[in-house]
């Protein structure tokens, strides 16, 4: 699937049911959550169960608030510039918990060359500044296998 001219590889671990459970978390010291709130309600309203974690989370809350919560999916914010250690660290620790099933997504400001290294670590989206709801919902869909 491609997501604004990037190759995104779909993890095709499972059928993804229909509504997905989905947290939306902050991580780090960022205070900016406008956007993060937009999201979560733009996949509440497309249908899915959204949890929305609050401000600066630190990466072993967001992993654990995902496994209390049964999450199928895990988006994460930042406009901060740590993307580049949180993003992997929430990825690390989910693996490390036996919970690499769950999808990871992200957005905010990120850099086009600090993409690789995040899709690498095991971040399947990034949306940046213009992406529309329907772009992220399309995302979604497009889990089911």
């Amino acid at each position: 699937m491609c997501i604004r001219g990037v190759q995104v590889d779909i993890p095709a671990r499972r059928s993804m049911p229909t509504p997905l459970r989905i947290v939306i978390a902050k991580p780090g010291l960022d205070g900016h959550d406008r956007g993060a709130k937009v999201v979560a309600r733009a996949l509440r309203d497309a249908g899915h169960e959204v949890i929305y974690t609050g401000l600066r989370r630190t990466p072993e809350q967001i992993v654990r608030i995902a496994m209390d919560e049964d999450a199928q999916v895990i988006g994460l914010s930042s406009l901060s510039g740590a993307h580049g250690f949180l993003f992997p660290k929430v990825c690390e620790l989910l693996r490390e918990a036996g919970l690499d099933d769950i999808v990871v997504f992200g957005g905010g400001i990120i850099p086009e060359r600090d993409r690789p290294a995040l899709y690498d670590a095991g971040v399947s989206a990034i949306f940046g500044p213009g992406t529309t709801s329907s772009e992220m919902i399309e995302f979604l869909e497009g889990l089911e296998v």
